[in-house]
């Protein structure tokens, strides 16, 4: 079985295994105070050119998620998000579990639009009972989407520039964010994500590591005490420099970038032969996420010999799929796809 379903299925880039078998009997010391978390995160900052910005690794993504949206909202506030946004769908209730509700914005292509969000803060306040609902406290976005969807460069600053209007932080889930940089006709930069939000984070466990995701505050007032509220969390990892080796070696040489761009490869590869087949695309992706329309008669032999995620029905003949390329899909592999795609 060739597995397509998501971007985490292998373990972690040979070069960060190698480097932990290398520094395995060294001793540091522990909760992200060693040499290797503060390389890490010096190299984060000087790829986000954001030399201020203030750097956490934490373990997993709705760890994350939780963690730095509980820190900004205050009880009585809720996070603005795509309805289709992850925190919304696909976290167990995780930000409502911290009494905190998320609140949906419609999106067909799984993004918000600035004045979506100035529309619901208005809105909000415009109502005379307005103390009797969640206020609007902060803004979730991801890139790419659920969807593989991205915002452009214009897009995220109008974005940022209604949040800053309104005083609502903006906080973008970058789970896959080296998909999203390295993706064909992308606009946005590193540099860019950080100089247009309030807190991002870029993802290892999809991209290239075992575990891991670095959250960097670029404003350094969302981020005090924030190291109490990772450990009430239960995300300050004890052996931490697990985690800053892993980034420490991903911001290494651009090795992050380098491969990222080599699932996005793979994907349009995948999109191309989609296309070519006369297959649909459910959405207009160009990162590692591919969303063909494929007529039921195909899926059962597809399901021999490739896994995939099912997604949504279209219509009474055909379905949505989803394959996603990681940091380590084999092009032969891909091939292998495209040729059984050819033959149906």
């Amino acid at each position: 079985m060739i597995c397509f379903q998501c971007d985490y299925l292998e373990g972690a880039h040979p070069s960060i295994l190698k480097r932990m078998v290398d520094t395995n009997f060294e001793q540091t010391q522990g909760y992200s105070e060693d040499p290797y978390c503060e390389s890490a995160k010096e190299k984060i900052r000087a790829c986000a050119n954001a030399p201020e910005a203030d750097v956490h690794l934490l373990v997993g993504g709705t760890q994350t998620n939780c963690t730095v949206i509980s820190s900004i909202l205050r009880p009585h506030q809720g996070a603005i998000a795509a309805m289709s946004g992850h925190i919304n769908v696909h976290e167990s209730g995780a930000i409502e579990s911290t009494g905190h509700k998320v609140l949906p914005l419609s999106s067909e292509d799984g993004k918000i639009t600035a004045a979506q969000v100035e529309e619901y803060y208005n809105s909000h306040w415009g109502d005379e009972t307005h103390e009797h609902m969640v206020q609007p406290g902060m803004v979730y976005i991801s890139h790419p989407t659920e969807f593989g969807t991205l915002y452009t460069k214009e897009e995220l600053s109008a974005l940022y520039s209604v949040c800053k209007k309104y005083h609502l932080p903006l906080f973008l889930d970058g789970a896959r964010l080296g998909y999203g940089l390295m993706a064909e006709g992308t606009d946005v930069t590193m540099a860019d994500v950080a100089a247009f939000t309030d807190v991002f984070y870029i993802g290892g466990t999809k991209v290239g590591a075992l575990f891991g995701e670095a959250v960097v505050f670029t404003d350094r007032s969302l981020s005090v005490d924030f190291r109490y509220l990772i450990k009430q969390h239960g995300a300050l990892l004890a052996k931490g420099r697990l985690l800053g080796i892993q980034f420490d070696t991903l911001f290494t040489d651009n090795l992050y970038m380098q491969i990222s761009a080599h699932a996005d490869k793979m994907a349009m590869k995948l999109r191309e032969a989609f296309v070519k087949k006369g297959y649909g695309l459910r959405y207009d992706s160009y990162t590692n996420q591919q969303f063909p329309i494929i007529p039921d008669a195909h899926l059962d032999k597809l399901k021999e010999k490739y896994g995939f995620c099912f997604w949504e029905k279209v219509d009474e003949d055909h379905t949505a799929i989803r394959f996603c390329t990681s940091w380590a899909t084999k092009e032969e592999n891909v091939d292998s796809l495209i040729r059984d795609i050819e033959a149906l």
